[in-house]
């Protein structure tokens, strides 16, 4: 992860993340958030995210972090992760979930 040699004071960075939030919810169709994540992100980001996005619907079908992986070829540690943040995290991934996959989708 990026370090600054000065930080930003955490209302600069976190309005800065809010900024970037609210310019991806500006984009309406799938090719407009895709050109803006290949402008913004490096290859190697962008395979990341893909490979977290990848596993969700696995773990929400409950497969284990082995099979997951050899479907995959993404990291146990990497499908530990995306496990922990489903439960644990701000939310993003039960939001997308519910557009994306409702059957999937917690509640369902």
């Amino acid at each position: 992860m990026k370090q600054r040699l000065d930080p930003l004071p955490e209302s600069d960075a976190n309005a800065s993340f809010r900024a970037l939030a609210k310019a991806l919810a500006s984009l309406e169709r799938v090719d407009e958030v895709a050109a803006f994540l290949q402008d913004l992100c490096t290859p190697a980001e962008l395979e990341a995210m893909a490979d977290r996005w990848r596993v969700v619907p696995l773990l929400l079908q409950g497969l284990p972090y082995r099979e997951i992986h050899e479907r995959t070829q993404v990291s146990v540690t990497t499908v530990g992760r995306v496990a922990r943040t489903l439960e644990h995290g701000a939310g993003g991934y039960a939001a997308a979930v519910r557009r994306q996959y409702p059957r999937l989708a917690p509640g369902h």
